[in-house]
C-alpha cells in the first residue's frame, strides 16, 4: 500500500497520522524509504519504514460507508468476549492492533458492556479510552466533521444500546 504526501491515514493504537514526507535512508549497501508521519492527537512524528508499513497497520482513513457498520454495529451489534481478562486483554489488543475501525468499535462496545457488569482493570480502562479516541477522530475525519460532532454520533448509537459514551481519563 503505498501512501502520498499529505495523505491522512491510520496509525494503529495511535490514530490519525499525515504523512508529512518520503525519505530514503542508507544502511550500509542497503537503501530505506521512509514515511514520516506526524500524529494528530499529540504531534508526535514517527517514521514508518515502507517495508514495515503493512506490519504495524499503516490503513487508509476508513471510507464514509463504512462508518454507517461501525454506527450499526455500536446500535444493534452483538459482541462475545472471553471470560478471563489476559486472555480477553490479548484479544482485544489484537484487535486494536489489526487497525481496522469496525474492530475498535467492538473493542469499545465489549469492554463498555463489561463496565456495566463489573469496574474494568486499569489496563482495559486504559484500552476504552484508546477506543474511543480513536473513533472519535477516525468518524471525524472520515466525514470531515468536528470531533464534537463525532462524539455525538457514536453517542446516539450507544444510547440505541442502551450504553454510555465512555468518559476520557
Amino acid at each position: 500500500m503505498n501512501f502520498q504526501i499529505g495523505e491522512k491515514i491510520v496509525y494503529p493504537n495511535h490514530g490519525i497520522g499525515t504523512i508529512e514526507n518520503i525519505s530514503t535512508r542508507s544502511f550500509g549497501t542497503h537503501l530505506e524509504r521512509f514515511y514520516l508521519l506526524r500524529l494528530n492527537c499529540n504531534s508526535m512524528t514517527v517514521m514508518v519504514p515502507f517495508s514495515h508499513a503493512e506490519d504495524v497497520g499503516l490503513r487508509k482513513v476508513t471510507k464514509n460507508c463504512d462508518v454507517a457498520k461501525v454506527l450499526s454495529f455500536l446500535a444493534e451489534g452483538t459482541c462475545r468476549w472471553k471470560c478471563d481478562w489476559k486472555d480477553r486483554f490479548k484479544e482485544n489488543s489484537e484487535r486494536m492492533k489489526g487497525g481496522s475501525l469496525l474492530e475498535v468499535a467492538e473493542v469499545m462496545k465489549t469492554l463498555l458492556i463489561l463496565q456495566q457488569r463489573k469496574p474494568l482493570s486499569f489496563r482495559e480502562k486504559k484500552m476504552l479510552d484508546r477506543s474511543r479516541h480513536m473513533l472519535i477522530t477516525e468518524v471525524s475525519t472520515c466525514r470531515a466533521i468536528g470531533e464534537d460532532e463525532a462524539k455525538a454520533l457514536l453517542e446516539r448509537a450507544l444510547a440505541k444500546a442502551e450504553l454510555p459514551m465512555p468518559v476520557p481519563l
